[in-house]
């Protein structure tokens, strides 16, 4: 023994072999050696702090206890206290700092016995509660407490400013039956930044980040931060009230501004990410003044890589904080709600990346992800897939996706990569992949995840949303699980994207040959619930812009994209446009920039843009053309063959009483006057709406405002009407009831 030791109580003596591995962080459970322990006379109380001059334990009035013995040359400290006294450290440190905190030893259990059933079942739904950082009073004292899931570690501690990232200072205590550590710290607060150093099977790993942690680093930061636990004060209750009300908005409008939030606007000289309340001031106010109903967000959820645009994230629970705090996001929302816009977010349960600070072989074994690469490895991405047959992998993420929708009160979750997590084969050659145990293709536990994900979801937020991004022809993705479908309440119509787009890539001298390509959609376009989307993947990449897709001169290309949004707002499904489309942007969308806002200075780029909130308000307004988007009864073709003109006719219908609303869309340059279609009433209709209307930037070539259908039959209908149909354009009339 160390001379400097050798008279010390016999009572206060320590195993050597223990003293060794308190110095070499290699104790499982420190509650067996550190904090009070009963003895003859009283309670032997003891801390490590390596470094410390001395440590006295007092009490309540700071008057001292005890004056702690060194056991241990290497900050072991050791005193006999009275029974049942409470107490506390003081710990003077070199320099004369002095601190005083609790003990976090002397604190028993702190999951309680459900909390540690459900963990261990794999069905806690609330890990955001329970995991991560969690800013608390435990017996009248104030400090955070952790916890966190890695089974096969063999030691795990919290690591800071706080302890001078010494992972010997608070090592954790293992619930066993869930594979859970966990630990008080007296006295730490909010904002206190962390990360968990994890002794695994085969040595220390690096210093990991919280899987659950609340609040995370802005990058190149990597720790996890704790959150502030005060509640927010919303302001949304009779927009959520009218929500659960909605039936997931089949019968409503929905158009959607799909949005990346770090690009949408920047300001100053360094031209910097707009904050989340700056966004409120400016970006809610123009999805309300161009008619949107919703705003949907590449994911927000922490990413240490921007050039991700969010697809790879590491933080499930915690907002990217580039954009502002946890609180500043809630806010963000609560404004939305009463500015009557519902809030989208894409969310990633597919895949993480492969960050050693991250989720990957977590506890040194492979924990959130599979161990054979043929099913833990998505060679598209360079990620790790999430093992989803494991059921603390399944909790986690649904409790994930509970935690946006019930904490910030989302309105919606557009799941990403859908087809990536159905497939086993997915992107994969022969000998890649694993079959299932049928031998099949099929990723039989990620579809019971989806199904488990949207019963949920539906059962616990009435009137939320889960939109798959599912882009292969999967039977029944907006069926209900009851009867064999993955529960969505709508899909992304990728068909529709594709197929159209192709279409108006072409000069319209070819367009008579693939007429078709607008026609098919409408075969399938009720088998599911769908969403148009004219999404953020289609303009990155080498595939242009959609105002750069479009062929001819500069009129031209304005024209076809316009004529080409009116049928796309008048076609059968819910609507997507990701930011920029609506000013016609030239240039494909760049993450590190904003939208070119300058180019509103050209009258048909603002014309592009008025055309989309006049779209978006005559969608909204008009029942017929969202009522019945998802029936195909509130569909009716009139001329649906017209390839010689590449003229498409066709109206929708809403409920009974609902005037009809017919579209006209002409995808060549030439005009035709006198051109005759079908009509379902006699009488007056309305221009709608013009795509060729000077105010858009079009030749001004109309009606005059109105039609009238006279009794002859033609196309089918018992009425017609001859109109003038202008070039590259779509007409929308409105039966005028009163007329």
């Amino acid at each position: 023994m160390n001379a400097t030791l050798k008279h010390i109580d016999r009572r206060l003596a320590i195993d050597p072999a223990a003293a060794r591995a308190l110095s070499a962080g290699r104790v499982g459970d420190p509650f067996s050696v550190l904090g009070p322990h009963p003895t003859d006379g009283g309670v032997i109380v003891r801390a490590y702090v390596p470094g410390a001059v001395s440590v006295e334990a007092i009490d309540s009035n700071a008057s001292v206890l005890a004056e702690l013995t060194a056991v241990s040359p290497s900050g072991l400290f050791a005193a006999i206290i009275g029974a049942d006294v409470a107490y506390r450290w003081r710990i003077r440190w070199p320099g004369g700092i002095v601190q005083e905190t609790e003990d976090p030893y002397s604190f028993g259990l702190l999951l309680g016995d459900v909390d540690i059933y459900l963990i261990a079942e794999g069905r806690h739904f609330e890990l955001g509660r329970v995991f991560g950082a969690q800013a608390m009073s435990i017996n009248g004292v104030s400090g955070v407490r952790f916890a966190v899931w890695a089974p096969n570690a063999q030691r795990v501690s919290v690591v800071g400013d706080f302890n001078g990232w010494d992972g010997r200072r608070h090592a954790m205590r293992k619930r066993l039956e869930a594979g859970v550590w966990e630990l008080f710290i007296p006295r730490l607060r909010p904002g206190t930044v962390y990360k968990y150093e994890i002794l695994g099977p085969h040595g220390l790993l690096p210093l990991k980040a919280d899987p659950v942690a609340l609040q995370a680093e802005a990058p190149p930061g990597t720790a996890s931060v704790v959150s502030d636990p005060a509640a927010f004060e919303w302001h949304d209750h009779d927009w959520l009230e009218r929500r659960s009300k909605t039936a997931q908005y089949a019968h409503k409008p929905m158009s959607i501004y799909e949005v990346h939030a770090a690009s949408w606007r920047r300001t100053g000289a360094e031209a910097r990410s707009l904050h989340w309340d700056e966004l409120s001031e400016q970006l809610i106010p123009y999805v309300v003044e161009h008619g949107f109903t919703h705003i949907e967000f590449l994911p927000l959820m922490s990413h240490p890589f921007g050039g991700s645009w969010g697809y790879q994230p590491l933080g499930q629970f915690a907002p990217q904080a580039t954009l502002g705090s946890p609180a500043a996001l809630a806010r963000f929302i609560d404004r939305c709600h009463q500015a009557n816009i519902g809030v989208i977010l894409d969310w990633v349960p597919a895949h993480f990346p492969t960050d050693t600070h991250g989720m990957a072989h977590f506890d040194g074994t492979p924990l959130y992800e599979h161990a054979d690469p043929r099913e833990g490895f998505h060679q598209d991405w360079n990620t790790l897939i999430f093992n989803l047959g494991r059921r603390e992998v399944h909790s986690f993420l649904i409790a994930s996706a509970l935690h946006w929708l019930e904490r910030f009160h989302v309105d919606g979750l557009r799941v990403d990569a859908v087809a990536s997590m159905l497939y086993r084969d997915y992107s994969r050659r022969q000998g890649e992949w694993v079959p299932n145990k049928y031998g099949g293709r099929e990723n039989l536990e990620s579809i019971d995840f989806l199904r488990d994900l949207n019963d949920v979801v539906e059962r616990r937020c009435p009137g939320a949303l889960t939109i798959a991004e599912e882009s292969t022809a999967w039977p029944g993705v907006t069926r209900s699980t009851q009867t064999g479908g993955l529960g969505f309440p709508y899909k992304w119509n990728m068909g529709w994207m594709h197929d159209t787009l192709h279409y108006m890539q072409q000069d319209p001298v070819y367009r008579s040959y693939d007429h078709n390509s607008l026609t098919f959609g409408l075969i399938y376009a009720f088998s599911e619930r769908f969403v148009l989307p004219l999404s953020h993947d289609e303009v990155v990449h080498g595939k242009r812009s959609l105002i750069g897709r479009m062929p001819g001169d500069r009129w031209q290309r304005f024209a076809n994209l316009r004529a080409y949004f009116g049928f796309m707002w008048a076609h059968p499904g819910k609507k997507l446009l990701f930011m920029g489309g609506e000013l016609a942007q030239e240039r494909e969308w760049n993450h590190d920039t904003q939208l070119d806002w300058q180019a509103l200075d050209d009258p048909l780029h603002s014309g592009m843009q008025k055309l989309i909130g006049d779209l978006n308000r005559a969608y909204s307004s008009e029942a017929a053309l969202h009522a019945l988007d998802c029936d195909s009864t509130g569909f009716h073709w009139i001329i649906g063959d017209d390839s010689a003109n590449s003229v498409y006719t066709f109206y929708r219908t809403g409920f009974d009483g609902t005037p009809p609303v017919i579209a006209i869309c002409n995808f060549t340059p030439v005009p035709h006057p006198k051109y005759c279609i079908g009509a379902p009433r006699k009488g007056r209709w309305r221009e709608l709406l013009n795509t060729d209307a000077q105010i858009y930037g079009g030749s001004n070539m109309g009606n005059g405002g109105h039609v009238t259908a006279i009794e002859r039959r033609s196309h089918g209908q018992p009425f017609s009407i001859q109109l003038v149909v202008p070039p590259l354009a779509t007409l929308l009339l409105r039966f005028d009831e009163s007329g």
